[in-house]
């Protein structure tokens, strides 16, 4: 059963990371929405793959690509490879990006912060920038995957939060300069995800289960959501529904932010 949000009925939508848990939501929830999809990978070709699977079996067409958002020119070929491929572009999701270990700030080596400053900041305008014309073309939308932890800052996440904040700055630049094209751009903050985040944090040792409860407890719901609860909101956004919606930050975070 197709949802009441709607897409255009030409060009797609363009996903970066869509091999990953979020990434693979949002293209998922596009797909059963009725919209086409272009899905951008880096080290997963398996998992994408799968991802487009799911989309073909709601009858819409996905397009696979290899890219590294560092680099400006594969996203320059990628943007116009998917654009020709699909007629042309009417979202883009930006839902790129690696774990990223917690760590005090102090801590944290200025190549290190540099290197994943190049990764979101830069990653994200070298994506967008080819990706203007055409979504000006469709009056289109763009929505950038942050954190809610530019909203309220958890200790010992600045190497993630400092280059997602940088993100924002930009959504929040494209917005002003964009709109008169009819371009919208909204962001979407992730919080604690039972899926993603805290499953990651667990394994890599960076959060223990006494941590978690802590956590928890920060959060006016008592819970960690899903990759789906991000999904819903980007693909909100994304959509005629949102229509008058630009320049907002959704945090998706169970009331972590209050």
């Amino acid at each position: 059963m197709r949802s009441s949000l709607s897409f255009p009925a030409s060009g797609a939508a363009l996903v970066t990371g869509g091999s990953g848990g979020i990434g693979a939501s949002v293209v998922r929830l596009l797909a059963e929405r009725g919209s086409r999809v272009a899905i951008t990978w880096r080290g997963n070709e398996r998992a994408a793959a799968a991802v487009a699977e799911f989309a073909a079996e709601w009858g819409v067409h996905a397009s696979l690509h290899r890219l590294d958002v560092s680099s400006p020119e594969e996203c320059a070929r990628v943007v116009a490879d998917a654009a020709e491929e699909h007629g042309g572009l009417h979202t883009v999701v930006h839902a790129a990006g690696p774990h990223v270990a917690m760590t005090h700030l102090s801590r944290i080596a200025p190549a290190d912060m540099a290197a994943q400053l190049q990764a979101d900041a830069a990653g994200f305008f070298n994506l967008i920038h080819p990706a203007l014309p055409f979504l000006r073309e469709r009056q289109g939308s763009i929505v950038a995957v942050t954190t809610a932890a530019t909203t309220r800052y958890p200790v010992r996440d600045g190497l993630s939060a400092g280059p997602k904040g940088a993100v924002e700055a930009l959504v929040r630049g494209l917005a002003a300069e964009e709109g008169r094209f009819g371009i919208r751009v909204n962001a979407v903050g992730p919080g604690m995800l039972s899926d993603g985040m805290a499953e990651r944090l667990v394994a890599s040792g960076d959060l223990g289960e006494d941590a978690l409860e802590v956590t928890r407890g920060n959060i006016a719901l008592r819970r960690f959501g899903t990759s789906h609860d991000i999904a819903e909101a980007v693909c909100f956004l994304a959509s005629d529904a949102a229509g008058f919606v630009s320049w907002q930050k959704l945090d998706v975070d169970g009331g972590y932010g209050v």
